[in-house]
């Protein structure tokens, strides 16, 4: 990249590892399938929202695992930031010009475990979900209750709303940082690399 785009004081550094990149767009496929193959569900296709549901529920362990064993900007420790750190954060929110910070944002690192835990929330509930229009059963269902199912569909509901809630979110920060704060958080998570502040 041309030196001269870099503004006074920062530099490019690289901060996300082939792992968590790999790992990000392999998840944001597989919830997309998944919520569009659950929420336009046919039964030929309703065995491929299964499928879906065990690549997210597979690469949300090894998110845990990367959590407490990864590199320094994707442990859990790295994400969450105390209430100074996060208004400190919130009153340069909307000035013009990069968060700087080497890993997540404090509203960043705060919103990325609020997106694990909805999804860990649609997995568990999808095992345990029915579908008695299409005849389709989640993998332990057969071992709960009926009321456990019924309880459980609703949630994987409820839980499809919000992951679409957090979807679009997630699309306007990109937008938003991108136009407004000229920090391009997509090519971040491609090429690994991200402006950081030099006196962080």
């Amino acid at each position: 990249m041309n030196m001269k785009l870099i503004p006074e004081g920062y530099t490019h550094e690289h901060v996300w590892g082939v792992s968590i990149r790999v790992w990000h767009w392999l998840l944001a496929f597989s919830v997309i399938m998944g919520w569009l193959l659950g929420e336009f569900r046919t039964f030929s296709v309703m065995q491929w929202h299964f499928y879906a549901g065990y690549c997210t529920g597979g690469l949300l362990l090894v998110r845990v695992i990367l959590g407490f064993m990864g590199p320094h900007p994707v442990r859990f420790s790295a994400l969450v930031s105390g209430p100074r750190a996060m208004v400190d954060y919130l009153g340069t929110l909307f000035e013009r010009y990069p968060s700087g910070s080497f890993g997540h944002s404090p509203m960043g690192g705060w919103a990325t475990i609020a997106i694990l835990l909805c999804l860990a929330w649609q997995f568990t509930t999808g095992l345990m979900s029915v579908d008695d229009g299409l005849f389709f059963e989640g993998p332990l269902a057969a071992w709960v209750s009926s009321e456990t199912n019924r309880t459980a569909t609703r949630f994987h509901n409820y839980g499809a709303r919000a992951i679409l809630v957090l979807f679009v979110m997630h699309l306007g920060i990109m937008f938003f940082y991108r136009i407004w704060k000229h920090e391009n958080l997509v090519t971040a998570m491609i090429t690994g690399k991200k402006l950081v502040k030099r006196d962080r």
